[in-house]
């Protein structure tokens, strides 16, 4: 399982022109799941989430969590980080989980998220053609991938 962890000034979600998902300030999160992911996948996952500190303190440094400030978090399900690029040109999405294993971890994840956070996540709508709009701040961008523990 790959995220996109981007912290936001702002961030919101639409399908059809509908917004459908908004937070002020926090993360907005990108979930990629992939073949042989699990819940011990979306469990370490949404730790890192919560736990990462990657805003700053009164130093200025980046040592406090999303927990700390009492942000907020927007989840959107993106199917494409699952993909290969090692072949030509095209993508090839052939490793991304389809809807029977990707629904329950992706809703997993953000319902883990929003337990740790005290919370309710702020959702994309899975499977959807979606606009992403947001305010990067910083740009601080983390990528992390649950098979890379160690």
């Amino acid at each position: 399982m790959k995220i996109v962890i981007q912290r936001v000034q702002r961030a919101s979600v639409s399908v059809s022109g509908e917004m459908v998902g908004s937070i002020g300030p926090g993360l907005m999160v990108l979930v990629g799941v992939v073949e042989g992911d699990s819940e011990q996948d979306v469990d370490w996952l949404a730790q890192k989430t919560a736990n990462m500190r990657i805003f700053d303190d009164e130093n200025g440094v980046m040592n406090r969590s999303i927990i700390e400030i009492g942000g907020e978090v927007l989840a959107v399900s993106q199917f494409t980080l699952a993909a290969s690029t090692k072949k030509g040109n095209r993508p090839s999405y052939i490793h991304a989980a389809g809807h029977e294993l990707a629904v329950p971890l992706y809703e997993r994840y953000c319902e883990q998220v929003g337990l740790l956070t005290g919370k309710p996540v702020a959702r994309g709508r899975f499977g959807a053609y979606m606009q992403v709009e947001l305010v990067n701040d910083g740009p601080v961008t983390i990528i992390v991938d649950s098979k890379n523990k160690v």
